[in-house]
């Protein structure tokens, strides 16, 4: 397999633009925060620059203060961003709220069909028996990086049975691509459609669960195995600009970036799980798309606006896509940061070759 050509000057560049964009929106404590400052979390991981980690904690600590408002199972995500900023400083008040955010999963957070979280986006909507795909990285991830952190089986465990219960009711067994939702209650996956978005939220956080969880665990085997037919999936659906469609069989609907970014980090981090640089033919193709979708002051274009689960394809095809997105800001950043650290590169600008010996 080839290695990547990567020229990481322009990928440095493209992180900060993106990266001094998110820190020009004004975020509350919610979802699209938790999306766009895991991004950020990612970059300052990948290059240690502590101009980023100083933008994170300075915008957590004025939300401290004010207090933590009242939570969804969405919301938890900034709980990511406590995780890495308790890493990075040992400060207790960010392990206190993550922990704080991991009790309400565990106590409050409502829940159907064996312990599934419904998914709840906001206080003003509600989705009675409904799981929707987001959940796996808005409170499944950050429930499995609590157990690993703090060697918490019971944070651990709830994490996985998330892991499994959405792939019992989202993973279509013929295609092996997430639904966008399944309704309980109907006993349906409601529109039956195949989102872009979704399956990067599914194979993204699949792989860095995979990270946190011992290769004994009888979870380990049954999450890769999904994975793996996922992607499988997913790479022969990938445009020739290198990018997926908002809804994934369907090439009449647009090419959508936060999908595209969060499948092709999936890719990444994929390759260095399984120690091969399998799919690097697509992961090459995706760095010019989403390159080219980063404007000049740092906005990821083409970025589909918060997306329901639609009555039907065409309502996902109709869903806009003109305004920057804490989520495609979030995602795209995961992605590029994650091209620093990959193995199999080749940069252009320094004549690096990093690769596993």
């Amino acid at each position: 397999m080839p290695k990547l050509q990567l020229n990481e000057i322009a990928v440095k560049e493209a992180i900060n633009r993106v990266t001094e964009r998110v820190f020009r929106m004004d975020f509350t404590w919610d979802w699209p925060a938790g999306v766009a400052l895991y991004g950020v979390s990612r970059v300052h991981e990948a290059t240690g620059q502590q101009h980023y980690l100083e933008s994170l904690v300075r915008w957590t600590d004025e939300q401290l203060e004010e207090g933590i408002p009242r939570l969804t199972v969405n919301a938890v995500s900034i709980g990511h961003t406590l995780i890495h900023l308790y890493k990075e400083t040992k400060q207790e008040k960010y392990l206190n709220a993550a922990i704080s955010m991991a009790e309400y999963l565990r106590t409050e957070a409502p829940r159907f069909a064996g312990g599934i979280f419904q998914h709840t986006v906001s206080q003003n909507y509600s989705f009675p028996e409904q799981a929707w795909v987001d959940t796996m990285f808005m409170a499944g991830y950050f429930l499995v990086r609590m157990g690993a952190l703090l060697k918490n089986s019971d944070y651990m465990e709830d994490g996985l049975l998330q892991y499994h219960g959405h792939e019992d009711f989202l993973q279509d067994a013929d295609t092996n691509l997430y639904y966008h939702g399944w309704d309980h209650l109907a006993k349906s996956n409601m529109s039956a459609v195949f989102w872009a978005r979704g399956n990067s939220w599914a194979a993204y956080t699949m792989v860095m669960a995979l990270k946190e969880v011992e290769v004994t665990h009888p979870s380990y085997m049954r999450i890769y195995d999904s994975l793996r037919d996922q992607l499988s999936t997913l790479v022969r659906l990938q445009s020739d600009e290198g990018l997926w469609h908002t809804v994934l069989q369907d090439d009449s609907s647009y090419a959508e970036m936060s999908g595209s970014s969060g499948i092709a980090a999936a890719l990444v981090r994929y390759n260095e799980a399984i120690g091969s640089p399998l799919y690097n033919t697509y992961i090459q193709k995706s760095i010019a798309g989403i390159l080219g979708s980063i404007t000049e002051n740092g906005s990821v274009a083409d970025v589909s606006a918060g997306t329901a689960v639609m009555n039907n394809a065409d309502g996902y095809k109709e869903v806009p896509r003109r305004r920057v997105q804490g989520w495609g800001q979030g995602l795209a950043l995961v992605f590029l940061a994650s091209l620093l650290t990959y193995e199999w590169k080749e940069t252009s600008d320094y004549g690096l070759i990093v690769e596993r010996g």
